[in-house]
């Protein structure tokens, strides 16, 4: 049985609604990874939290997190615990900065779905009607989104026996308001390497997002074969969001469009010729100037050390001359005495 424990129920909800999609903002996924990293960084560990945000029209979108302790039985997955005077505790801290911020699901680092999830859906169940579970890839290999949501649902095997808790997967996307964009941009341009240049970071990002378009291009070839070959039903929603994809391609048989392409490209080029040159003389300016500003200094420190040079032997001869004085009057004082 799984070990869950509650000294006070939180209100239960009767209205449930229909998930469609789920929005998760790139602090949540900040959020995740901090945690992960904290708690079970270099185990096979998972760490679990609460997903806060807000739902409209069967959109979940998730602006906000916390992290949960929470323990499992590595051999029994089906025993578990989750802290929940902590979870109450903090949704209650939230609140108070947030009220329109409530608990719409919760989270975990996966990597899939394990035994005993559903009943952690059950016990969250107990703050909203119908939660999402996003599983959170801590350490991608591809360049895949992410993240995987699912929901909770009652199914019926119509052999007799009661209906069952499974999860049903529901579409996912990363989005931000313009604030967290500009944020995560100016965290990116710290992560980034500054020796390499602009252009360089162009074409690694250029190069990702090609990698990223025909792994996605490899999906719809597979399931488009899968149909032909009858393994997977055919869905019209699907077929008419590639139809939509192939009408939003441009003809490039027209012969304006490939002169415009032409002389589009033509232009980049032209203006990356032009920056790299200015780059190159603005460079070679700074050099010549720090050279000459060099020069400048060594010369006035060279002066300087000859001006401290010419006043120390004129220090010198002075205290020679002033030597050879006293001698001299020295002898004079002592003459008329050898006379007497």
């Amino acid at each position: 049985p799984s070990v869950a424990r509650f000294q006070s129920q939180a209100p239960t909800h009767s209205v449930r609604t229909v998930p469609k999609d789920v929005v998760v903002h790139p602090i949540v996924l900040l959020n995740a990874v901090d945690h992960y990293n904290r708690v079970a960084r270099d185990t096979k560990r998972r760490v679990v939290g609460i997903l806060l945000g807000e739902i409209s029209k069967g959109t979940y979108d998730i602006t906000a997190s916390f992290a949960v302790p929470f323990e499992e039985d590595e051999k029994d997955p089906s025993i578990w615990f989750l802290d929940h005077n902590f979870l109450e505790n903090m949704h209650a801290m939230f609140k108070k900065v947030n009220a329109r911020e409530k608990i719409i699901g919760w989270y975990s680092t996966g990597p899939r779905i394990r035994p005993g999830d559903i009943n952690i859906d059950k016990l969250i169940r107990r703050y909203t009607p119908t939660p999402c579970y996003v599983i959170i890839d801590v350490k991608p290999v591809s360049m895949k989104i992410p993240t995987t949501a699912y929901y909770a649902a009652e199914e019926s095997k119509g052999d007799g026996n009661p209906p069952q808790w499974t999860f049903k997967h529901m579409p996912s996307e990363i989005g931000a308001l313009e604030a967290e964009e500009v944020g995560v941009e100016h965290l990116l341009r710290d992560v980034k390497d500054t020796t390499i240049s602009t252009l360089a970071n162009q074409v690694t990002s250029k190069l990702a997002a090609i990698r990223g378009l025909q792994e996605r291009l490899g999906e719809i070839d597979t399931y488009l074969k899968q149909v032909l070959d009858g393994k997977l039903p055919i869905n019209h929603q699907i077929m008419y969001m590639l139809q939509d994809v192939f009408n939003l391609l441009p003809n490039i048989a027209v012969e304006e469009l490939v002169r415009a392409m032409s002389i589009k490209t033509n232009d980049m080029s032209l203006a990356i010729y032009l920056a790299s040159i200015i780059r190159s003389v603005v460079a070679l300016h700074n050099l010549i100037n720090n050279k000459l500003v060099n020069k400048e200094r060594e010369k006035s420190a060279e002066e300087k050390e000859k001006e401290r040079e010419r006043e120390s032997k004129d220090a010198k001869e002075k205290k020679s001359a002033a030597g050879k004085e006293g001698a001299k009057a020295e002898k004079e004082k002592d003459k008329p005495n050898a006379d007497k």
